[in-house]
């Protein structure tokens, strides 16, 4: 259940983390845009650092910086980053969003982030699982408020989130004018709903660009679009 997870290019150990690794992140580190060549990433609620690996790998960005509010989360995110093959590029920040805002100077040309994002009404007796799933933990608002503070004139943020939430998302960047210029919708199966959304967002309006990706064609039959989304990290693609 708590093995590490291994990449082709670095291994992630997610014992003492409350989320595990997931589709979503290798899908949003595959699918974010580095065609700015940013010089500085940030990765909002890093968890067990996945998405910073992933995107160590596909960058030369100079500065890598994740930030991760629970304790047992953080040290392993550290010890993930010092295990890699980019230690040299990787900080993790062990803060609040809203602390990390208000502290922080810098501006970030790629801000990527798998935000908890279960709004429904019901717990589970695991407070670090929830502090990591649940909305409350990290309201869209206050995301995308830190967001707009932190993020470059010409820089990108990138977000997965749950399609039902896509238009509200949207209309809550628009307000403090970040625009949608590109968007992934995700299903697991051709016979399954739309699950996620990937959504690109920019302070530039821009025609958007909207795509479909399927997953699975059946139970670990994966289609030609994630195998090539995704080959580069996954052992067995």
């Amino acid at each position: 259940m708590n093995k590490p997870f291994k990449f082709k290019e670095f291994t992630v150990h997610q014992d003492r983390c409350a989320m595990k690794i997931g589709t979503d992140s290798v899908l949003l580190g595959s699918w974010a845009t580095l065609k700015h060549n940013p010089f500085s990433i940030l990765d909002i609620g890093a968890g067990t650092g996945v998405l910073s690996l992933i995107l160590a790998q596909r960058s030369q960005a100079e500065v890598i910086d994740a930030l991760e509010i629970d304790d047992a989360a953080y040290e392993q995110c550290v010890e993930n980053f010092e295990s890699s093959l980019w230690g040299d590029r990787l900080f993790c920040y062990h803060a609040s969003l809203q602390e990390f805002t208000e502290e922080i100077d810098d501006k970030y040309d790629l801000i990527i982030s798998n935000p908890p994002f279960y709004s429904e009404n019901y717990k589970s007796e695991n407070n670090e699982r929830d502090l990591a799933r649940f909305q409350d933990a990290m309201p869209f608002e206050h995301l995308l408020y830190s967001v707009s503070q932190l993020l470059s004139e010409q820089g990108v943020f990138s977000v997965v989130i749950p399609y039902k939430e896509e238009n509200t998302f949207i209309e809550l960047a628009k307000e403090i004018h970040l625009f949608p210029n590109r968007i992934l919708q995700v299903k697991g199966s051709t016979t399954t709903e739309t699950k996620r959304s990937l959504i690109e967002f920019s302070f530039l309006p821009k025609e958007l660009k909207k795509e479909f990706l399927t997953i699975e064609t059946s139970r670990h039959q994966y289609t030609p679009e994630y195998i090539k989304l995704t080959k580069d990290f996954y052992l067995k693609m």
